[in-house]
């Protein structure tokens, strides 16, 4: 870690900061390509009644919007605190190449943010997930699979 890292980990510890004397949650996060810093975000869980406006997946639309693109290739993402699974997963979808992180998942259960029954939840098998899950009209589903197989001119990601 670099001179540039730290400087980047610290704006987002700052929005994170920032973030909780505005009423929103205790993280933050900066997405870098280079030297830029391509978008920021923190999170707006409560203040937008958004369960997905954590500060990555806030920072990933941004990031995206502002390079017309849905894949954030050569960038960095500076977290406040260790990705949740949603935000992980997020990252990986767009592609980003590195994470750089303050705080632990564990240090964020400490004060009561725990992730830990929803990775309990991804190894247990449908049948047996706190919210029933049922598979239905699979039939009339596949049809939009078979149209995006079939499809010539679209764009794989």
């Amino acid at each position: 870690m670099d001179e540039k890292d730290k400087k980047f980990m610290q704006q987002a510890i700052d929005l994170s900061i920032e973030n909780v004397k505005n009423g929103g949650g205790p993280f933050g996060a900066v997405i870098v390509r280079g030297d830029d810093v391509i978008a920021t975000g923190v999170n707006n869980v409560v203040p937008h009644c958004d369960p997905t406006a954590h500060a990555e997946v806030s920072a990933i639309r941004r990031a995206c919007q502002k390079v017309n693109n849905f894949k954030l290739e050569g960038c960095s993402i500076y977290t406040s605190c260790e990705p949740c699974p949603m935000c992980l997963s997020a990252i990986y979808w767009a592609g980003i190449e590195r994470i750089y992180y303050g705080n632990t998942k564990q240090d964020a259960e400490e004060i009561n943010f725990s992730d830990k029954f929803i990775y309990d939840e991804i190894e247990r098998p449908v049948s047996e997930r706190h919210i029933p899950a049922t598979m239905m009209m699979r039939d009339e589903a596949q049809k939009a699979f078979e149209a995006w197989k079939n499809k010539e001119d679209k764009t794989e990601y």
